[in-house]
C-alpha cells in the first residue's frame, strides 16, 4: 500500500466569498419554490377542511336535537302513586290512534297532549284534527 499523503488547502478571503455566494445563490431559488409548494398545500387543506365542516354542519342540522338552540325535554306527571313519561303518554296516543280509532301507524305525524291529573286523564289531539282523550 502506498502512502497516504495529505493535501493541504489554503483558501483565501475571495474564495471564501465565493463558495458563500454560490451556496446563497443556490438555497434561494429553492426556498421560493417551497415556499409557493407549502402555500398550495395550506389552501388546498384549508379549502377541504372548510368542504367538511360544510358538509358537518348541513348533516348536523337534520339530526335535530342536537341543532344549535334545541333543548331536549324530559318530563314525568306523578300523581296518586303513578308516573308517566312524555313517551309514555304519546305511546298511549299512539295506541289509540292505532286501535281504537282503526288508523294507520305511518299516519300518526303529531300529537299535543294535556294531562290533567285530578281527573286522571289526557287529551290530545293527533295530526291537528282528531281530538280524544284516555285515562291515565
Amino acid at each position: 500500500m502506498s502512502p497516504v499523503k495529505k493535501a493541504t488547502v489554503k483558501t483565501t478571503p475571495e474564495v471564501k466569498e465565493v463558495k458563500e455566494v454560490k451556496a446563497a445563490a443556490e438555497v434561494k431559488p429553492a426556498e421560493p419554490v417551497k415556499a409557493e409548494k407549502a402555500a398550495a398545500k395550506t389552501t388546498t387543506a384549508k379549502k377541504t377542511t372548510a368542504k367538511k365542516t360544510t358538509a358537518k354542519k348541513a348533516t348536523g342540522a337534520k339530526r335535530g336535537p342536537k341543532a344549535k338552540g334545541e333543548v331536549k325535554v324530559s318530563m314525568n306527571v306523578q300523581f296518586g302513586g303513578k308516573s308517566y313519561t312524555t313517551d309514555d303518554l304519546v305511546k298511549i296516543a299512539k295506541d289509540v290512534w292505532k286501535y281504537d280509532l282503526k288508523q294507520k301507524a305511518v299516519d300518526f305525524k303529531s300529537v299535543e297532549l294535556y294531562v290533567k291529573p285530578e281527573d286522571g286523564m289526557a287529551y290530545y289531539v293527533i295530526n291537528g284534527k282528531e281530538a280524544g282523550s284516555f285515562y291515565i
